[in-house]
């Protein structure tokens, strides 16, 4: 590889330049391209906004041929080729969406070798005159787009990615390039073996995503809660995530009657519906998209502040993919999650009916434990992809900023909730519900304590000083961290081994207050502060005349905003306020093509803007 890097590397710059408007690769990506240079099959693990399209897509242009992208989804697939047509790179895609005489039209200018990234879909590169048309041109390698889809380990598993060794068994001669966001050690494994692929470079980049702020709360009034965070993120993109389509309808009604408009998105609505949902959001006519996990792959909008779960995802991998859509610009995003024990319950319902169930419950165990242990957020994410965190400090989640207050006695709080789950369960042989222990807890003479005359009970009040909430919150820690454990249909507490211990005073747990208001405040004020000191330098005045600008570029053009320039380029110029072509050549992702098509239409807004101030 050391010959390759000698002999191109100012090649590879110059083509950076040329066509991104970027003056050094981020990291990671230049091994990456080497190895494609070097013609040998690889495997890149990088996470999302680390720039994985551009480490295929640039020695694509340096290479003799046609590159050929499997992607799985006709949106991403759009969103790609019109990106590349942007900064002037020949790409088109085949798909079913496509009229017959385009798709001809297509397949024409493949016979001509005028494409240099062509991209398909897995069941579009098996048909037959798919196959004939690839062997008729001369490939310079293959991609496998979001390849952790072909592992039964993976979070989205697709059959039709599964058969991708297809490629090695009729295009033995093209090295097969496989890129993902998100992979463990056993996805990674799977997608080799899969893809039978030779001596492969492997590149795993770090999965931290170090400008991603994680805040983890337990749900309470799910509505107020996320109400506050959209005020606190005004006039800013996010995606608010929920468990169930009911529960889309619901809080996508409430908050568009509330004054906060959106739009929902998941499986149950029509197919048209869904995709003009989907592209109002990314063309930037709606800010707020509401849905289920249906809802992500391929969304590409570059400037998503804050992601909201509304529930807990059912694993670590689903939580890191949904939350690395906000923030792909590099700049500060926010991620916050709200979860609760019924998560737990409605996640194992539907986990105990997959093929690979203990599996997936082992997945819903950690991501639950990420939730209830106060922890380091990025530490926890870093460790589970068997990656090693060498920070002290993210500075940049929840617990590491010091918003979670941890409780002053943890283990007398622990034993004594752990004491109640144990002498209940004893005298009647069966277990209770975690909210029927808090009410025992807290003494609240509920029908149901009444009926098991469990008012007699020597817990029975033992914390009367502390809210239901606090309680509670207790209770999902214990079992987050393992010494309780939740049984049955009906979710009743019982002690665990580890528990037992905790009650001989052999350990300690980690135990967090929940927020309350005046904290939720603090937090609020202080992540204004940093928003303002983020954009210190920059004019918001121009940038707003700038921003929209773009948005009647992308407009006339049929393409989202960020095609035309991302948030962090408008940044950019807002600062340098460029006024000759040279200087807006300088502006972060202007490339040629770029300068060419808009230097003069964005400069003029510039000017105008900077001789208005001097009157």
């Amino acid at each position: 590889m050391e010959l390759t890097k000698k002999y191109i590397s100012g090649e590879m710059l110059d083509c950076l330049k040329r066509y991104w408007g970027y003056a050094r690769f981020r990291p990671w990506q230049e091994d990456t391209i080497l190895a494609i240079l070097d013609e040998r099959d690889s495997l890149t693990v990088l996470p999302t906004g680390g720039g994985k399209s551009l480490c295929f897509q640039l020695p694509a242009l340096l290479k003799e041929g046609m590159a050929v992208v499997i992607s799985p989804l006709i949106s991403l697939m759009k969103d790609q080729v019109d990106g590349l047509k942007e900064m002037g790179i020949e790409a088109e895609c085949l798909n079913s969406s496509q009229p017959v005489e385009e798709q001809r039209a297509v397949a024409a200018r493949i016979r001509q070798s005028r494409i240099k990234l062509l991209y398909i879909s897995p069941e579009r590169l098996r048909a037959e005159p798919t196959v004939s048309l690839l062997k008729s041109v001369p490939l310079s390698f293959f991609v496998i787009d979001e390849a952790h889809c072909i592992s039964h380990w993976g979070h989205d598993f697709r059959e039709d990615y599964r058969g991708l060794n297809f490629i090695k068994e009729n295009f033995a001669s093209a090295n097969i390039h496989a890129f993902t966001a998100t992979a463990t050690k056993e996805v990674c494994l799977d997608i080799l073996g899969q893809l039978n692929l030779g001596h492969p470079f492997i590149n795993i980049a770090s999965v931290d995503r170090p400008n991603l702020v994680y805040r983890v709360m337990p749900r309470l009034n799910i509505i107020s809660q996320i109400t506050e965070l959209l005020e606190r993120h005004r006039l800013e993109a996010g995606i608010i995530y929920c468990l169930r389509r009911d529960d889309v309808d619901d809080i996508s009604a409430r908050l568009n009657e509330l004054g906060f408009k959106n739009l929902p998105y998941h499986a149950g609505l029509s197919d048209g519906e869904r995709h003009a949902n989907q592209e109002s959001f990314i063309r930037e006519e709606v800010d707020i998209i509401v849905a289920t996990v249906a809802f992500g792959m391929g969304i590409d909008r570059p400037d998503i502040r804050f992601v909201i779960h509304a529930a807990m995802p059912k694993s670590i991998e689903h939580y890191h993919q949904e939350t690395g859509r906000a923030g792909r610009d590099s700049l500060s995003a926010y991620c916050y999650m709200f979860y609760g024990g019924g998560d737990f319950r409605v996640w194992s319902f539907f986990l105990k009916q997959s093929p690979n169930k203990e599996v997936m419950m082992d997945k819903l165990q950690a991501i639950y434990n990420f939730c209830a242990r106060p922890q380091c957020r990025h530490k926890i994410i870093v460790d589970y992809f068997n990656q090693d965190y060498r920070g002290q400090n993210c500075q940049a989640c929840d617990y590491c900023l010091q918003e979670v207050e941890m409780v002053d006695e943890p283990l007398k709080i622990g034993q004594g909730i752990l004491r109640c789950v144990q002498s209940i369960s004893f005298e009647h042989g069966q277990g209770f519900g975690a909210g029927y222990i808090a009410n025992l807890l807290k003494g609240n003479l509920t029908e149901q304590i009444s009926r098991w005359r469990h008012q007699q009970a020597a817990c029975f009040g033992s914390m009367p000083e502390e809210p239901l909430v606090f309680i509670r919150f207790m209770i999902e820690q214990l079992v987050g961290q393992g010494f309780l454990r939740r049984d049955g249909e009906y979710a009743t507490l019982s002690l665990t081994d580890f528990g037992r211990r905790l009650l001989g005073g052999e350990v300690t747990p980690i135990l967090a207050k929940p927020l309350i208001a005046k904290k939720r405040k603090e937090i609020s004020a202080k992540q204004r502060e940093k928003k303002a000191k983020d954009w210190a330098q920059v004019d918001g005045t121009l940038f707003e005349l700038l921003r929209r600008k773009r948005a009647q570029l992308a407009q006339k053009q049929g393409v989202p905003a960020y095609i035309i320039f991302g948030d962090r380029s408008l940044k950019d110029m807002s600062m340098i306020k460029p006024l000759t072509s040279e200087a807006f050549a300088t502006v972060f992702g202007v490339g040629e093509h770029k300068l060419k098509l808009y230097a003069e239409q964005f400069i003029a807004i510039i000017k105008e803007y900077t001789e208005r101030k001097k009157e």
